[in-house]
């Protein structure tokens, strides 16, 4: 059984790559995914909504959401990038809308639009599927690739890609590594912080934004909604932090401190003294004066100042002030392990982009290799930019293997 190309994975990389290979060229097409679920990245992101991609058409902004991999996606976003994912699938019915923050959804809100899009591509574009068969090993002989399976099946092909994602998945990491790329360790990212802390406990499910957040003794900080969870602290401002930090992080074995400013945007010192001006008789404890702390939350930062609930503004000492500004721009938390983000699990770490040409996607160590998605060293943060990498990497790989 021979094919022009084999793809390795069905998740979103492979699925581009395949159809975009599928709608420029004649070449007979083979997808081989493991499991019996096919794009189920694609149907859990975003609470089952699908986050496609990010609104930022200028690919350089676009690809400072990179922690790894920032360089290498410059030219490929460059020829495909944001805008031409939102063309893609407005081409074949799907209009995405962008939200208050950036993210892009179709305009259903459910990510089975997106899935019924790239199917309905995969088999106009005649891709074979197979599931629930995973490759076992893969040798390059003379031209040609040979690919055996866990069925018992050989097939062979002249292109082979590999895109199955997240290389904390021992198979995939072992396919490259096979064939002679160096693979750099796979590292969680994009993961929620564990806190036991009196000032949070309790409060799971409110959101504070905007929020500043530090690493101590690092020089690692993000902006972004920090939201309580039960277990602790999560939001785009506690995920970011995580992708830009996910080696560091990994290295303190998830054991750190870390500093929280509730109020980064205004100065809480300034508005404490006009409310001791205005309203000197009312309790600091029964309302937040800021707009963006919720009330619960407000009082346990009181509470945390060692300010009493009858407390009045007027009865406030300098020396309480001083510790509830502390509270505000400065609330200190241990922070004692992690958490995926939902079921949205991403690693760093893959196949190292420097054995890789970006202008193809091909293998610079094997011909008729090419990568495309998580599978390489390549994470961006939460928002959708881990999906336009597949989308982007899988385009070129598909591209290229067409035009071959």
């Amino acid at each position: 059984m021979h094919f022009d190309l084999i793809v390795v994975g069905g998740g979103a990389a492979g699925f581009f790559a395949a159809i975009t290979c599928a709608e420029r060229s004649d070449k007979s097409i083979l997808i081989l995914e493991k499991t019996s679920h096919l794009l189920q990245k694609v149907k859990i992101s975003g609470g089952g909504r699908c986050n496609v991609t990010h609104d930022c058409f200028d690919p350089r902004e676009l690809s400072r959401n990179y922690p790894r991999g920032e360089k290498s996606l410059i030219g490929p976003l460059h020829r495909f990038g944001a805008a031409d994912t939102v063309e893609w699938f407005a081409n074949r019915g799907v209009t995405l809308k962008t939200e208050a923050d950036g993210r892009m959804f179709p305009d259903t809100d459910r990510s089975q639009t997106i899935m019924n899009a790239l199917l309905g591509a995969a088999r106009f574009g005649a891709v074979e599927i197979h599931t629930s068969e995973g490759v076992v090993s893969v040798v390059k002989a003379s031209h040609r690739f040979e690919v055996v399976t866990d069925t018992g099946d050989t097939y062979t092909s002249s292109h082979l890609l590999l895109s199955t994602g997240g290389t904390r998945v021992a198979a995939g990491a072992t396919l490259a590594a096979s064939l002679g790329h160096e693979m750099l360790a796979a590292t969680p990212s994009l993961f929620t912080f564990k806190i036991k802390d009196p000032r949070i406990t309790e409060l799971g499910g409110l959101s504070v934004s905007p929020a500043s957040v530090h690493i101590s003794q690092s020089a690692l900080a993000s902006a972004g909604p920090v939201l309580i969870t039960h277990w602790g602290l999560s939001g785009p401002g506690i995920l970011k932090i995580s992708a830009w930090g996910a080696r560091e992080l990994a290295d303190r074995d998830y054991q750190f401190d870390i500093t929280v400013n509730w109020l980064p945007d205004d100065d809480p010192a300034e508005l404490i003294a006009a409310k001791r001006q205005s309203e000197g008789k009312r309790q600091l404890a029964s309302r937040s004066p800021f707009a963006s702390i919720p009330k619960r939350l407000w009082q346990r930062l009181v509470a945390a100042a060692k300010i009493s609930d009858a407390t009045t503004w007027s009865q406030l000492s300098k020396a309480q002030a001083e510790a509830l500004v502390d509270q505000i721009t400065a609330s200190r938390f241990r922070v004692s392990g992690k958490s995926t983000n939902k079921d949205e699990f991403v690693t760093c770490g893959g196949v190292a982009r420097d054995e890789i040409d970006f202008k193809s996607m091909q293998s610079k160590l094997v011909e008729g290799l090419y990568f495309a998605g998580e599978v390489i060293d390549i994470d961006g943060v939460t928002g959708g930019f881990n999906f336009q990498n597949a989308w982007t990497t899988g385009f070129h790989a598909g591209a290229d293997i067409a035009n071959r």
